[in-house]
C-alpha cells in the first residue's frame, strides 16, 4: 500500500515521526528558544491534524506546508503577545493614576507604623490587647467587647486608654531614637 493509499492517521503519524524535529530545529533558529519552538511545532502538527483539509497538499511539498502553517502560528503568537502587553501596560498605567493606589514609600510608612503599634501591644496586658484589636480592627462597639471578654463597658474603656497610652509612648520613644 502506498503513502496516499494509506489512512489519514498514518500519513499524519508518517507525517509527524518524519518532519517534527527539522520543524523544531528551524523554529529554534526562528525564535531562539527550544521551548518555545516545541511549543509551536506541536501547535502546528495540532492545527493540520484539526483542519478540515488535513493532510491536502502536505504529501508533494511537507516542509513548506509545516513551515507556512507554522509561520501563521508565529504570527498569531505575535499579535496575541502585542496584545498582552497593551493590555498589562494599560493595566499598570491605570494603577499608577488611581488616588488610593500608595506609593512604596507611603506602604513602608504604614509597615513600620503597625510594627511600631505590634510592640507596644506587647507591652500591655492580653485583656487590653484583645480590647484594642477587637474594637479598632475588628471595628466592634465597646458593649460588645466588653461582652466577649466578659468585663463591663467602663473596664473595657479603661483597657483602651491603656493600649492607646502604650502606642503613644512607644512611637514617641521610637520617634525620639531616630532623630
Amino acid at each position: 500500500m502506498s503513502v496516499t493509499e494509506s489512512s489519514p492517521k498514518q500519513q499524519l503519524h508518517v507525517l509527524y515521526h518524519s518532519h517534527y524535529d527539522w520543524l523544531r530545529g528551524w523554529l529554534r533558529g526562528k525564535l531562539g528558544c527550544a521551548h518555545e519552538a516545541a511549543d509551536v511545532a506541536q501547535d502546528t502538527f495540532m492545527r493540520i491534524i484539526v483542519s478540515r483539509d488535513a493532510l491536502f497538499g502536505v504529501q508533494q511539498q511537507p516542509r513548506a506546508y509545516l513551515t507556512t502553517t507554522a509561520k501563521h502560528l508565529l504570527v498569531d503568537r505575535a499579535r496575541r503577545k502585542l496584545l498582552q502587553d497593551a493590555y498589562l501596560a494599560e493595566l499598570a498605567l491605570m494603577a499608577e493614576s488611581l488616588a488610593g493606589h500608595p506609593s512604596p514609600e507611603d506602604l513602608m510608612m504604614a509597615l513600620q507604623a503597625l510594627n511600631q503599634i505590634a510592640v507596644a501591644l506587647e507591652r500591655v496586658p492580653a485583656k487590653a490587647r484583645e480590647a484594642f484589636l477587637l474594637h479598632y480592627l475588628d471595628d466592634q462597639p465597646q458593649a460588645v467587647v466588653a461582652e466577649s471578654l466578659g468585663v463591663s463597658t467602663r473596664m473595657v474603656q479603661k483597657y483602651l486608654v491603656q493600649a492607646l497610652m502604650q502606642c503613644r509612648a512607644s512611637c514617641a520613644a521610637l520617634a525620639g531614637m531616630a532623630a
